[in-house]
This record gives C-alpha cells, structure tokens and sequence, in this order.
C-alpha cells in the first residue's frame, strides 16, 4: 500500500514537473514590439549559451536638455539565425529597427537572461 501511494505521488510530481515547464517554454504571456536603435548583442553563459541584447528606444527630456535613454534588455533563441543576423546588420549600419517580442511568464537561465524572447527584426525606414 505504501509503495503504491509513494508511486502515485511520483508519478504526480513529474508529471505536474513537466507540464509546468511545458507550460513555461511555449505559452507566451504577451506579445508586442519595439523600436530604438540596437547597442549591443553578446552571446553569455558557461553551460547555458544564450543571445542577450540591448535596445535604445529613445528618451525623454528633463527640461535641462538632458536625455535620459530608455534600454530594454531583450533574448534572442540561438535556433534564430535570420534573428540574430538582422540584429548584427542594425549593429553595423547603425539604422533603428522595430523588434517582434513574445513575453514569457517567467525567466529560465538556460533559454535567456530576459523574459523578452525577440522573433522578428525589421529595418525602420526614416522618412
């Protein structure tokens, strides 16, 4: 009877273990985009290799003249080459770019430093 209880319990923990991570990794909390001009990309991590990046989406003046900036840390998926070559065009050419994020619920070491996940870069054409 014990080790039948013990078995259930078991079998419980993983399985609600696994939905939870399930969960996790493939429901996004929300969905949006920003624009601004791309400071930096740097690939982190001694096991857990990830793509953390940052995004300067502008500012606001505080009436001196100053401009105090606004960054927004983002992720980028290793799987995301198309991603991860427009981010390093931006880089390059230094032209601002609107980015395509899905937001998770919460953060996990081994997918990214952000619960920012960025899918999709496009260039912003000044007129």
């Amino acid at each position: 009877m014990f080790k039948k209880i013990l078995l259930w319990l078991l079998f419980i923990a993983i399985a609600g273990t696994t939905l939870f991570f399930t969960f996790v990794i493939y429901v996004n909390y929300s969905e949006g985009k920003r624009a601004g001009e791309v400071i930096k990309l740097s690939q982190k991590g001694v096991l857990f290799k990830t793509y953390e990046g940052q995004l300067n989406t502008g500012g606001f003046s505080e009436g001196d003249g100053d401009i105090t900036s606004s960054i927004w840390h983002f992720s980028v998926r290793k799987s995301d080459k198309e991603v991860l070559q427009a981010i390093d065009d931006a880089i390059d050419g230094g032209y601002r770019v609107k980015m395509y994020y899905h937001e998770k619920y919460v953060k996990l070491f081994f997918l990214g430093d952000t619960k920012y996940f960025v899918y999709k870069v496009e260039r912003v054409v000044e007129t």
